[in-house]
């Protein structure tokens, strides 16, 4: 039953903070040009405000197929950014979500009130609307903790990897080289991964050995944690 309230209350929206990887390269996060004010022509994480009887978590999937076509996409809630001055419309708190994806396999098209949709690396995205600076800082902070706590690289490798882009995963994200040795061994302990009798295919140097993820033990490694010293 609709009921009006006799008092002003924040308004509710969402934003999406979309990471990807692809081959060698830098980590990215997805981003949108604004259509409309305010901050119109500025970048920004895609999203928008809750509608009246949606989750927050369906609000979040829905925005970001509406503004970038990605869909599909497994949304982890972040936190809550509620500063009161953080849009100059009015009070709104935003529930950010984050996500990991293969750009490669990502079709980013913009559209709704998005003027264009592109991949920039996380270390040097463009000026940014909102106190969305703030959130992908947050964002990226948490995803470098998280390699400690639980695994990643399902979201962002093909099904058969080798040791080596297993390791850019962790190097992207974290920013910095790491130790080969000391890195195969300990990942290698987790029994997070199985060896295949396949190897690299067409490539101009020594075929590495290819593996794969242990499905369950992924699985109960992301549910009760583990602690991964990188």
């Amino acid at each position: 039953m609709p009921y009006t309230y006799a008092y002003p209350r924040p308004a509710l929206t969402v934003d999406c903070i979309v990471f990807g990887l692809e081959n060698a390269g830098d980590l990215k996060v997805l981003l949108i040009q604004r259509k409309n004010q305010p901050f119109a022509g500025r970048w920004a994480l895609p999203g928008g405000f809750v509608d009246v009887g949606e989750a927050p978590e369906q609000a979040a999937r829905r925005e970001l197929e509406e503004e970038t076509g990605l869909k599909n996409v497994f949304l982890e809630q972040l936190r809550t950014f509620g500063e009161p001055g953080r849009d100059p419309r009015e009070h709104v708190v935003s529930v950010a979500h984050d996500a990991l994806v293969n750009v490669a396999d990502a079709r980013v098209r913009a559209a709704d009130d998005a003027r264009q949709a592109a991949w920039f690396p996380v270390g040097r995205p463009p000026p940014l609307a909102f106190d969305h600076a703030k959130i992908l800082r947050v964002a990226h902070n948490r995803l470098q903790e998280r390699l400690r706590r639980r695994p990643v690289g399902r979201e962002l490798l093909p099904r058969k990897f080798t040791l080596s882009q297993l390791q850019h995963v962790y190097e992207a994200i974290l920013g910095k080289e790491i130790d080969k040795r000391n890195f195969r061994r300990r990942v290698l302990r987790t029994g997070l991964l199985v060896a295949t009798d396949q190897t690299q295919k067409q490539v101009p140097h020594r075929a590495a050995r290819l593996y794969r993820f242990d499905a369950r033990t992924y699985r109960r490694l992301a549910q009760q944690g583990f602690h991964f010293e990188v």
